[in-house]
């Protein structure tokens, strides 16, 4: 933990909000050993992660259901149900937030996250409204842990990337980020990061 702290940049996905493709489609298949076998096969992380670098739906979805047409009926459910595979938000992340907000800390995002999920999502989380900018990695057509979204979030945010930390759950993006200089904080829950934000006299 070096220099001081000029604004502070989170990722989404399991960070401010759960997410877990299962969520969705445990509500549309009964079967656990079923369900096992497409959440492994057919709508898995991998596949889901071409929309996060910019795929579009379009391209996607009828080339997924071509190659498992019985189960067509639920790869349009990911196209039109996304919202479901987030169970809710992660506890006490909103929070830390606010009073982050509340303290007049500048907040910024960089999210893998596919541009037409974001616009299903984005609407329906009002703790966003405090971010300045947020790198949306469907739109960028980037995606973490590639540097360079972090260099394009840089160049957007307006601060060096010692004077920001970074919030990520995931390693890979962690230490990209570092390796570019920015602080960091790899997110395990929000205790931990209140602890972190505390330490550095951000809340």
């Amino acid at each position: 933990m070096t220099g001081e702290i000029e604004a502070v940049v989170f990722d989404v996905g399991r960070v401010i909000v759960q997410w877990e493709l299962r969520h969705l489609f445990a509500q549309l298949i009964e079967d656990p050993a079923e369900l096992d076998w497409f959440c492994t096969n057919v709508v898995t992380e991998e596949w889901h992660f071409e929309h996060d670098a910019g795929r579009p739906l379009d391209e996607m979805v009828p080339e997924r259901q071509a190659l498992f047409p019985d189960h067509a009926h639920l790869i349009e459910a990911y196209r039109h149900r996304f919202l479901d595979t987030i169970p809710g938000r992660v506890p006490g992340t909103a929070e830390l937030i606010e009073r982050l907000a509340d303290h007049g800390v500048p907040l910024y995002a960089i999210t893998n996250f596919g541009a037409e999920f974001w616009e299903q999502f984005h609407p329906s989380e009002p703790v966003l409204q405090h971010f300045r900018d947020i790198v949306v990695s469907g739109h960028a057509c980037l995606v973490k842990p590639d540097p360079a979204i972090f260099q394009l979030a840089q160049a957007r945010f307006g601060h060096a990337p010692g004077e920001m930390l970074f919030i990520d759950d995931n390693a890979a993006n962690i230490a990209s980020a570092a390796a570019l200089g920015w602080q960091t904080h790899h997110f395990h829950d929000a205790e931990g990061l209140a602890q972190d934000l505390a330490a550095r006299g951000l809340i």
